[in-house]
C-alpha cells in the first residue's frame, strides 16, 4: 500500500491468480489525510491483506473511524480506531487517516446523553514499512496491444452467470470422481462488435451465454504510439474487419481461458459500480480497468486487473 497525500495505491501480487494495480483517489477512501514520511512524504507499507480485511470488515458500522500509522514494542502496526454506538439509527462514518509515529492509548468510553452508548475500539494490524528503493522494482506486468476492448455488462450480472457456470463444472467433476481445478476453466471472449461470450466446456456439457449491443470504446489518439497512423495498424482495427455484430461468426474472437473462481473474486469489484472496459489479448491475458467516479461524476480511481491465461 502506497499512501501518500493525493492518493493510495494498493499492489497485490499472488503467486498464482489476479494481480490488482489500484490507484483510489484520497476522497473516495477517506474525508481527511496527514502523511509525512522522509521520501517526499510518501510512505509504502506492506499489509497482511486478510488482516487489513478483518479489520475492516469491523468497521461497517461504525459511526467514525481513523487509521493511523503507529508503533507497538517498537514494532510497526497500523491501527484502526472504530466509533460504534448501540442506536438502532446508525450513521456510517467516513474514515480519516493519520500517518506518524507516536504512541496511542484507547479506551472504551460512553455517552449517556440522549440515550446512546458509545464504544471505542482499536485493531492493530502488523505491517512492514518498505524503503523507496524496495518497491521502485514494481511494476504493471508488460503486454501486448489488445486485440479487442470492450465495455462489460454489469458485473453482478456476469458474476452470477459465471458462478453458475463454476458450480455445474465443480458439481459435474466431483459426480465424476475428478478433480475440480482444471474442469472449471471458463472461456471469455469479445469481438470488436460489442459482442461477449462466456463459456465452459467438458466431455459431458457445453453452455455459454453471449451478450450482444456492447460498447468498444474508441481508441485516443493521444494515448497510442503514432497517433492516427498507430491507430490504423492496431491489432484492434485489424479484428474490427473481422466478426459480426451478431455474434454468429467464428472469426473475429479474442479468446482467454480463466480460473471460475478467481474470475468470481474478481467480479465482486461490481459492487463499487463505475464502468469496466476489457482489454483482450488473444490467448495470453485479459486486463480490466475498474474506473470509478468521485462526487462530480468524473473518474479519478482505477482499479486494474492482470488475469493470465491458460492455455487450451
Amino acid at each position: 500500500m502506497k499512501l501518500s497525500e493525493e492518493q493510495v495505491c494498493f499492489t497485490i501480487i499472488p503467486e498464482q491468480g489476479t494481480q490488482v494495480w489500484a490507484v483510489l483517489a484520497i476522497e473516495s477512501i477517506f474525508e481527511t489525510i496527514s502523511v509525512q514520511s522522509a521520501a517526499n512524504n510518501i510512505i509504502n507499507l506492506e499489509v497482511p491483506l486478510a488482516s487489513l480485511s478483518r479489520a475492516l470488515k469491523s468497521a461497517l458500522h461504525a459511526t467514525s473511524a481513523q487509521l493511523r500509522l503507529t508503533k507497538k514494542d517498537n514494532m510497526p502496526v497500523l491501527a484502526l480506531t472504530i466509533v460504534t454506538t448501540t442506536s438502532s439509527n446508525l450513521s456510517s462514518g467516513i474514515p480519516t487517516a493519520t500517518s506518524g509515529y507516536e504512541d496511542s492509548l484507547d479506551v472504551p468510553f460512553d455517552d449517556d446523553m440522549g440515550g446512546d452508548r458509545e464504544t471505542l475500539v482499536t485493531q492493530e494490524i502488523p505491517v512492514r514499512v518498505l524503503a523507496p528503493d524496495t518497491v521502485a522494482g514494481l511494476h504493471e506486468p508488460r503486454c501486448r496491444e489488445p486485440d479487442v476492448h470492450i465495455l462489460l455488462p454489469p458485473l453482478l450480472q456476469l458474476k452470477s452467470i459465471s458462478d453458475r457456470f463454476t458450480k455445474l463444472a465443480v458439481a459435474e467433476a466431483r459426480a465424476g470422481g475428478v478433480a475440480a481445478t482444471a474442469t472449471t476453466r471458463l472461456e471469455i471472449a469479445a469481438n470488436m462488435h460489442g459482442c461477449l461470450k462466456l463459456s465452459i466446456r467438458s466431455d459431458a456439457m457445453n453452455i455459454s451465454s453471449l451478450w450482444t449491443d456492447l460498447s468498444n470504446p474508441e481508441l485516443d489518439p493521444g494515448q497510442v504510439p503514432g497517433g492516427e497512423n498507430g491507430i490504423a495498424d492496431h491489432p484492434s482495427s485489424r479484428m474490427k474487419l473481422l466478426g459480426s455484430a451478431d455474434g454468429r461468426s467464428d472469426e473475429g474472437w479474442a479468446v482467454v481461458r480463466i480460473d471460475g473462481r478467481d474470475w468470481g473474486k474478481v467480479m465482486s469489484v461490481g459492487r463499487l459500480g463505475g464502468r469496466v472496459i476489457a482489454c483482450f489479448c488473444h490467448e495470453h491475458a485479459l486486463i480490466l480497468y475498474v474506473y470509478l467516479s468521485n462526487d462530480n461524476g468524473e473518474d479519478e480511481s482505477v482499479l486494474t486487473y492482470y488475469i493470465c491465461s491458460y492455455t487450451a
